[in-house]
């Protein structure tokens, strides 16, 4: 065991920092799981409900709509109360909501049970962030929070191979209890993480200041003066916050690019194991299995693009943490297309791993930007901002490919809808290349609100 202890805690920067990755990657693990199980089991309950694609989608669509609605009151505790028990909390809700999922008779429970969920898995956007701002220094949050959606994308596989064997074997009910007992670790894990001082890896000195902010002073890049702030953010209304947040032009256009990258991911997720029986011919099994080499493709790339962008950062380019996400998502459609259009699944399984990699190497580098451009005072209640974007288009997407492959595109509807909507990802990729071109001035606009 510590021989594989040892490289992870060099990776993570010592045996401290691992631990915290370790919880807040195994949080977000959650969400992911959850998410992938709906997909997994859709054929099941497509049959058991009486629903159609549509309302698949719903289900997930459902989720992120109460997520949505729930996460700007999260954000506002998330900057005033003890972070690490409210995500100890969370994950408590989150268990008794997957069971209430697991025993629903029909459509409607089963519907509360999603929007319970979604309410519950608001926690984690906002504190997650917060807690990684003020964990980990600002130099390598990038390559940092790569690691920690690690734990989503694992979370993500782990619920489409595992939920998928078992629905097979005994039940699509026990595919969401299975995901109960693997709480109650996390829980004690969670509420024994230390709490830390907020805005302690800021870096208010000089040695422990963040790359971007050095280059942007050392440079003379006048700030901003929208987004200079005058006056303590800490107890500051939420509005007076939102306000301060939708400022900040950099950072509005990275939650739009962002919303539109995890909105073609949400709806293709969805479906995808619909779409592989349908388009490839493969079973449900050999499906989750080759969605598990999809998903590592996926998870290469999120632990690939915080590294580059944090690297090209120390040589010098200020605007890495954008460039990046720009070049990948630009990259996607060249990637995904083909491996959707083909109907071989093992010519479509190399191309749909490189789309995935390439879509996930941008998350980081856009989340650490988006800590990069407000000040740490408002992280949480401005995660919630960008998760509530974020959840609403999410919300959107599962059903709308539903009703674009039932109602509009008729026969290979799916498939059409996938390639359709990957007008999404380059939208988000112009918007990562647009941001670039604020993102000094409102960084030099924290440094000077300092």
């Amino acid at each position: 065991m510590s021989a594989l202890l040892k490289p992870a805690e060099r990776l993570a920067g010592g045996r401290d920092n691992l631990r915290r990755i370790t919880v807040l990657a195994a949080a977000l693990g959650l969400a992911g799981a959850d998410t992938a199980t709906v997909s997994a089991v859709a054929s099941d309950l497509k049959h058991v409900l009486g629903i159609t694609n549509t309302g698949i989608g719903l289900l997930v669509s459902t989720a992120s709509v109460a997520a949505a609605v729930a996460t700007l009151p999260v954000g506002v505790l998330t900057d005033r109360v003890r972070r690490t028990r409210l995500l100890a909390g969370s994950v408590g809700l989150w268990g008794g909501a997957m069971v209430m999922a697991g025993a629903a008779q029909t459509f409607w429970q089963m519907l509360i049970a999603r929007m319970l969920l979604g309410a519950v898995t608001a926690t984690t956007g906002p504190t997650v962030a917060s807690l990684i701002g003020d964990y980990f220094p600002a130099a390598t949050r990038a390559r940092v929070y790569g690691l920690v959606l690690g734990g989503e994308l694992v979370g993500t596989g782990i619920g489409f191979v595992v939920s998928g064997q078992i629905t097979a074997f005994l039940s699509w009910r026990f595919a969401f209890w299975w995901l109960v007992p693997p709480i109650i670790p996390l829980i004690i894990a969670s509420w024994r993480l230390p709490e830390p001082r907020r805005g302690g890896q800021s870096g208010l000195d000089t040695e422990s200041r963040d790359r971007a902010e050095k280059m942007v002073t050392r440079r003379d890049i006048e700030p901003d003066p929208r987004a200079v702030l005058r006056e303590d953010p800490a107890r500051k209304r939420l509005w007076w916050v939102v306000r301060y947040v939708l400022r900040v032009r950099s950072n509005v256009v990275i939650m739009v690019a962002s919303a539109l990258g995890y909105f073609y991911f949400t709806g293709f997720r969805s479906f995808i194991v619909v779409f592989a029986g349908q388009h490839y011919g493969i079973s449900e099994s050999v499906t989750s299995a080759l969605t598990l080499v999809v998903g590592v493709g996926a998870l290469a790339g999120v632990f690939a693009g915080g590294r580059i962008a944090d690297r090209l950062l120390g040589r010098g380019r200020l605007t890495a943490r954008l460039l990046v996400p720009a070049v990948c998502l630009a990259l996607v459609p060249a990637a995904l297309g083909p491996g959707i259009a083909v109907a071989s699944a093992w010519v479509a399984v190399p191309l749909l791993t490189a789309g995935a990699g390439l879509l996930g190497a941008a998350n980081p580098p856009m989340d650490a930007a988006r800590l990069d451009v407000l000040h740490p005072a408002v992280w949480g209640r401005g995660e919630a901002v960008r998760t509530t974007v974020r959840t609403l288009a999410e919300a959107a997407a599962p059903t709308l490919f539903g009703f674009l492959a039932d109602s509009v595109f008729g026969p290979d509807g799916l498939m059409w809808t996938f390639l359709v909507c990957l007008v999404a990802v380059l939208a988000a990729a112009l918007g990562a290349r647009l941001a670039a071109r604020s993102y000094p001035r409102d960084v030099a606009a924290v440094a000077a609100s300092k």
